[in-house]
């Protein structure tokens, strides 16, 4: 008899589990400083509402990341994840030089879990990603809990990098 499956419950980082303003203000320099802005990553802050929602899916789902951070960054990503106590198995990551705009991105990435086992919600803080993941009937639940900021927006939609 095979097991049963549970469903993906799909989280974003950046905004839904890892407060990123204090690095935000990297992204506002012109050009903005890509370097320095991912290499403190490992010390955003945790947001609770986030981190007490994975808490409650783990239960019942299979808890998948979809993030926008870029692949080269992916052990500080793993361990700043294990250090809030969150699972690091199904991690995707944007592949270095990879530009497209996170709601593209992301999308694309769905579509490949949802072969693995049903996506049963999606969590995400940026409005382009969670408008366009309606608009393909992906179940979707907006992160609400952290500021969002405008750099940030046009970073994942306008220059593809996080």
């Amino acid at each position: 008899m095979t097991p049963t499956r549970r469903p993906w419950a799909v989280f974003d980082i950046d905004g839904v589990v890892a407060d990123v303003t204090h690095r935000v203000v990297h992204l506002t320099a012109a050009p903005p400083d890509w370097e320095t802005f991912f290499a403190l990553a490992g010390s955003d802050t945790p947001l609770p509402q986030g981190l007490a929602l994975v808490e409650e899916v783990l239960a019942t789902h299979e808890v998948a990341w979809l993030t926008g951070r870029p692949e080269r960054i992916r052990a500080m990503t793993t361990e700043w994840l294990s250090a809030q106590g969150l699972p690091t198995g199904h991690l995707h990551m944007r592949p270095d030089g990879d530009d497209r705009p996170a709601s593209v991105l992301k999308s694309a990435w769905l579509v490949e879990l949802a072969r693995i086992r049903p996506v049963a919600v999606v969590v995400e803080d940026d409005d382009a990603v969670v408008s366009a993941l309606l608009a393909a009937d992906w179940p979707v639940r907006q992160a609400a809990w952290a500021a969002p900021a405008a750099p940030l927006h046009t970073a994942q939609e306008r220059w593809g990098r996080t």
